[in-house]
């Protein structure tokens, strides 16, 4: 049986897996969500002896009904090779009372790589069983990781095109060089005067623009996202978090059925979402806490029932949560409101007209394995200190943030369920960010050389993808207002 995959806006349109990933976003601007989420059929005991590619076969497959088992291997086995730089993928670290996902040792040090890398090759697997002819164009805004990681796993691809948008001050050095000097014959990257939220945005309206589309398909293009609106970037990350489940039994910390808590620092709710899902499908998961930096439009959510983005944006250490409209949240509020498009739509509107709604009592219930908690900028930097001074181990800004949350959590309920916190990226991504909490003394002139300072401190090599950019050349120098976010993008399809 195929899973069907419904608009979380309109009841009325449906799609199979490989047309939500080719679409990315519905028709109306929804976001895809199946029916139902499926159960693994694989036991506890049985995930413990498998490897990453074998767990993510076993639950990608119940997702992806519409791949065969060919065709679905064949992803995994080109996403999931030799471009991570530890042996084990996504290895889990105890430091201290806490377990660390660390989900960075891909090709561009960020968690984006675990979804990115295979993300490319479901879409083209898509095209091919759906028999597009049109080039694909990947149209994309980030907040910092998802650009640099789609970049990598769009490059050069045949019959695709990646643009990517991306805030022009809202990035970190490390983050900007990465996708500035972005090789591909096929890749396009562009910087905009504003923030996340007015890249993401931006594109979200090029998205439901239906005179663009008919002008693309005219000139043999249509328009995908690579952001965790697509279903096929979703998915894949519910596989790190069963993985973390059988390494938490194999560490002896859990007997099979226990839960465990999940820690995640979230800006665009998907890799919590992913979470969340893992749980539904049979991992035994506590308490999801969900770890906001400065711009704590999620916390308040969770503490009040009102989502509101007319507030004060800040641009913080932690920039790839820098964002105040959550897009994954849609997929959590569909399922709250029990699965009520009409409803979901009504809210959605709001939030894009007066840029505030409220969910009722009723749905807050549907909220109650969700903590909320945040972390100050001293907060976060104090906790990079603490962890690296009593246990030698470097941890991110975004990383620092969940780390934060976990001690309020802790704290306010006194749970000491084992915790799995999502390491979201390399420190090597946030040097000067991570070399002033532990030694603000220390000055150096360029992030390369604190690179270089923060291997001398942690004994952790200098990863490949900052070794690669110190001295490669910029490619890329487009930068625009957001009102011209579409011109650029038709300068480069030439149409």
């Amino acid at each position: 049986m195929n899973l069907v995959y419904r608009s979380t806006r309109n009841g009325e349109e449906t799609a199979t897996a490989s047309e939500a990933i080719l679409k990315g976003l519905t028709n109306d601007g929804g976001l895809f969500v199946p029916d139902t989420i499926p159960k693994l059929k694989v036991s506890l005991e049985d995930l413990q002896k498998m490897s990453y590619q074998e767990i993510a076969y076993a639950v990608m497959k119940e997702f992806l009904t519409d791949f065969t088992e060919e065709e679905l291997k064949n992803c995994i086995n080109k996403a999931y090779d030799d471009k991570f730089d530890t042996k084990e993928i996504a290895p889990l670290v105890k430091v201290g009372d806490a377990y660390y996902l660390e989900l960075f040792h891909g090709s561009t040090i960020a968690f984006k790589d675990m979804a990115l890398s295979i993300l490319p090759h479901l879409l083209v697997t898509s095209a091919k069983k759906n028999h597009v002819k049109n080039e694909i164009v990947i149209l994309t805004a980030t907040s910092g990781d998802t650009g640099k990681a789609a970049l990598a796993g769009f490059a050069d691809v045949p019959g695709t095109k990646i643009i990517v948008f991306y805030p022009k001050s809202g990035v970190s050095p490390i983050q900007e060089k990465q996708m500035l000097t972005q090789k591909g014959d096929n890749t396009y990257v562009i910087g905009i005067h504003g923030n996340f939220d007015d890249a993401q945005t931006g594109v979200k309206k090029m998205f439901s623009n239906k005179n663009l589309a008919a002008l693309m398909n005219e000139n043999g293009y249509q328009f995908s996202s690579a952001n965790s609106i697509n279903i096929g970037r979703l998915v894949p990350q519910i596989v790190y978090y069963v993985k973390a489940y059988t390494d938490l039994l194999k560490q002896g910390a859990l007997k099979a059925g226990e839960p465990m808590n999940v820690v995640v620092p979230t800006g665009n709710f998907g890799n919590i979402l992913a979470s969340f899902y893992a749980k539904q499908m049979g991992i035994p998961i506590g308490k999801f806490i969900c770890a906001s930096n400065k711009n704590k439009v999620l916390f308040d959510f969770f503490q009040t029932g009102e989502y509101d983005r007319n507030r004060e944006f800040y641009v913080t250490s932690s920039p790839s949560m820098d964002i105040l409209i959550s897009s994954n949240l849609e997929r959590m509020i569909y399922r709250i409101t029990g699965n009520d498009a009409k409803q979901c739509a009504a809210f959605m509107n709001a939030l894009t007209k007066d840029g505030v709604y409220k969910i009722t009592e009723e749905m807050k219930k549907g909220l109650s394995e969700f903590f909320g908690g945040y972390a100050t900028e001293e907060e976060t930097a104090a906790k990079i200190k603490e962890v690296y001074e009593a246990h030698q181990y470097v941890m991110d800004t975004h990383t620092a943030v969940a780390a934060v949350a976990y001690d309020q959590y802790v704290k306010a309920t006194g749970d000491k369920t084992p915790a799995v916190i999502a390491s979201t990226a390399s420190p090597y991504k946030f040097t000067r960010s991570v070399m002033d909490a532990i030694d603000p003394s220390y000055d150096a002139e360029s992030d390369f050389e604190l690179a270089d300072e923060l291997n001398r401190i942690s004994g952790v090599k200098v990863p490949k993808a900052i070794e690669e950019i110190r001295t490669a050349p910029i490619l890329h120098h487009t930068v625009c207002n957001t009102e011209a976010m579409e011109t650029e993008v038709k300068k480069i399809l030439g149409i």
